[in-house]
């Protein structure tokens, strides 16, 4: 039976290789868990168990692995010392938690305590997957991010479908493959997901989207249209698939 570890940690960067130069290829955000397959002093070659990720990253104190009981459904919660007191520090989006104690308004978990209206239940579902895309409006662009403090494009579409407990796999490349449902352009709808080589964006409307656009180096909406015309201007490059959920 393969042993898992969680994270506890608000992100850790997983590398390519064993070196802080290599490419962040990542993150692991607070609750994400992963199993160990090679060890060294510094460093642990993992793969996360939400994506099946391969990577490196720092040995450090990492926890059992811990069954989440909530997660959180804001942009970022704080983490507080005591209730509404002496903040620690910040977890992202879909961060997962295990609550083990509560008052009217504050959940406990192993970091401190976070406001309830900050978190859900982990089976909690929307009807809409990316009901709150729009919170992460000029974030900025990190590749290999997947929190408020940096995303790239296809960490976006994930950690909100992660979010909703629905498996997505992490790049771009993999998702276009793993998606089936194909979609003209001329039927594009809210919540259709529109790849090019190396680049995903989600439609918000049959006229806008939103994606984490390393041109602009944040996460901005803009004209489906405008989108195409500019991507395959600067970049020569042409949707390859636009998939319905």
């Amino acid at each position: 039976m393969t042993k898992y570890f969680t994270n506890i940690y608000p992100e850790i960067n997983l590398y390519k290789n064993p070196s802080t130069k290599s490419e962040t290829v990542t993150q692991m955000i607070y609750g994400d868990s992963f199993s160990v397959f090679k060890k060294s002093k510094k460093w642990l070659k993992i793969k996360i168990k939400e994506d099946k990720y391969k990577g490196y990253i720092k040995n450090k104190n990492y926890s059992c692995f811990i069954k989440s009981t909530h997660k959180v459904n804001s942009l970022k919660a704080k983490v507080f010392k005591f209730p509404n007191k002496i903040k620690k520090s910040e977890i992202t989006y879909g961060s997962k938690i295990k609550v083990i104690d509560k008052n009217s308004k504050f959940f406990k978990f192993a970091k401190g305590w976070i406001r309830k209206k900050d978190v859900k239940p982990i089976s909690y579902k929307e009807n809409d997957p990316f009901k709150k895309i729009t919170t992460f409006k000029n974030i900025k662009y990190k590749w290999g991010g997947k929190s408020f403090k940096g995303i790239d494009c296809s960490a976006l579409v994930q950690v909100f479908l992660n979010f909703n407990n629905t498996f997505c796999p992490r790049d771009a490349k993999d998702q276009v493959k793993y998606f089936k449902k194909n979609v003209k352009l001329k039927n594009i709808k809210k919540n259709d997901i529109i790849y090019w080589k190396g680049h995903v964006a989600i439609a918000l409307s049959k006229k806008k989207l939103i994606h984490a656009y390393g041109p602009m180096k944040k996460t901005v909406i803009m004209g489906i249209n405008q989108t195409i015309n500019t991507i395959e201007r600067t970049a020569k490059l042409k949707v390859i698939g636009i998939k319905r959920l």
